[in-house]
């Protein structure tokens, strides 16, 4: 045990870019690439190293142009496009079997989320923030679980936030039930159902046998769009200029905030893992191995935030 834990503070000691190695034949999902966004850095440095990226977005004119980007900055790059709306359990479906296409799977990045919009009630009854950031990742990766599984060495990395720590209790209430909205509280809740369903997720496979590992990150501070889209439902415009301008001022960079995203999906660490930035609050800086709140480490939550998902989304997983 000992040695296992001086062998995980070496390598977040050390831990920079140039650590991740050659990927090439190795494939990725990562949803959300919105262009300059942390899913398409994440997507973008993953390409870098030669891994082939499957973009998992919302339009098709979102993916290309991620696409392309990349394309310009790392000529020859591989990347494929899945068209898929994380709050709409039928397109996460439809996502699920157009994925299989791929064959094997090494990894798969749960990056996109929606931060505190207006109350919005989803085609399948769900409220919005926690169908797009909870049961549209959850009901994804069981659906790929099998492809992740045929890689012999699968890795799902899901994306938190320092915002985790608000939430007062787990989102363990009927989903589809109404009840007072508090955007930034049920943003805070997303949050925590993310390491929720990671923690409960790796424990499952273990048991199970299966040879994929389950992780997490967080970004600390990044100077995305994430805010200003949540808030005002567009980047364009006066308000949200000046919304993101304010944001970018006291952030580190989405390409930053990144790191220890690529970190959870690249170094050689454990299930269960959790890595943020090493920084003062954990706002910015190099990616470390990080702690989570006591709610995360709640088995009993755990466990029963992953019956409802089951039951919210129709998919029973992972089998032995």
């Amino acid at each position: 045990a000992r040695r296992g834990l001086a062998r995980r503070d070496a390598v977040s000691a050390a831990w920079t870019l140039a650590d991740i190695g050659d990927l090439t034949g190795r494939t990725a999902v990562v949803t959300g690439p919105t262009l300059g966004g942390l899913g398409f850095h994440t997507a973008l440095e993953l390409a870098r190293h030669g891994a082939r990226v499957v973009l998992a977005g919302r339009t098709p004119d979102k993916i290309d142009a991620a696409a392309d980007a990349i394309a310009a900055e790392v000529p020859g790059a591989t990347t494929h496009p899945l068209v898929v709306d994380l709050s709409d359990l039928g397109s996460v479906r439809a996502a699920g079997e157009a994925a299989a296409r791929f064959g094997a799977l090494d990894l798969l990045v749960n990056n996109a989320g929606i931060m505190a919009p207006p109350l919005r009630r989803t085609a399948d009854g769900l409220e919005s923030q926690t169908a797009t950031n909870h049961f549209g990742p959850f009901l994804l990766t069981g659906l790929l679980l099998e492809q992740l599984a045929a890689s012999g060495d699968g890795r799902v990395v899901t994306l938190s936030s320092q915002m985790h720590r608000v939430a007062r209790s787990a989102p363990l209430g009927d989903p589809r039930a109404p009840r007072r909205y508090s955007r930034w509280h049920v943003y805070g809740q997303t949050k925590l159902a993310n390491l929720l369903f990671t923690l409960e997720l790796d424990r499952r496979l273990r048991r199970a046998g299966t040879p994929v590992r389950a992780l997490a990150a967080h970004p600390g501070l990044a100077g995305t769009h994430l805010a200003v889209n949540g808030q005002l439902g567009t980047t364009r415009g006066r308000r949200a200029t000046i919304l993101d301008g304010a944001v970018k001022l006291v952030s580190q960079s989405a390409e930053a905030g990144a790191r220890p995203t690529l970190m959870a999906a690249t170094a050689d660490l454990p299930g269960a893992t959790y890595v943020g930035p090493s920084g003062p609050g954990e706002a910015s800086g190099p990616p470390r191995l990080v702690g989570t709140s006591g709610l995360a480490r709640d088995e009993v939550a755990q466990r029963r935030l992953w019956e409802i998902s089951e039951t919210t989304v129709g998919l029973a997983w992972p089998q032995p």
